[in-house]
């Protein structure tokens, strides 16, 4: 409506998931000599309407530990144990036989 004025958006990047550990964490050195620690959520998606007739669904999300701490935290996890994880979502890039790779995660 003229005169209504339009509230003004942040760009906000945050993600809290509740999920299964995939599999144990995987630490990877790279290139650049940084450590970061790898490990896949499984999150489950909500319950289908009664009467559909679909299997629950899931979704499996990357996830890095990047600080020191945070690599010795989830470094204790293993594949089942149910984690809170909390952060944001990045775009990772790099190069695997002379080809640029890419890959979201948290």
């Amino acid at each position: 409506m003229p005169g209504e004025s339009v509230p003004v958006l942040e760009p906000v990047n945050e993600v809290h998931l509740v999920g299964r550990v995939s599999a144990e964490p995987v630490p990877v050195v790279l290139p650049s000599g940084e450590s970061v620690v790898t490990v896949r959520v499984v999150v489950d998606r909500p319950r289908p309407p009664a009467g559909r007739g679909q299997r629950r669904q899931v979704d499996t999300i990357a996830c890095a530990a990047w600080s020191s701490p945070l690599r010795r935290t989830v470094m204790r996890w293993s594949g089942g144990d149910v984690v809170e994880v909390e952060g944001a979502i990045r775009r990772r890039f790099w190069r695997a036989e002379g080809v640029p790779q890419s890959r979201y995660e948290v």
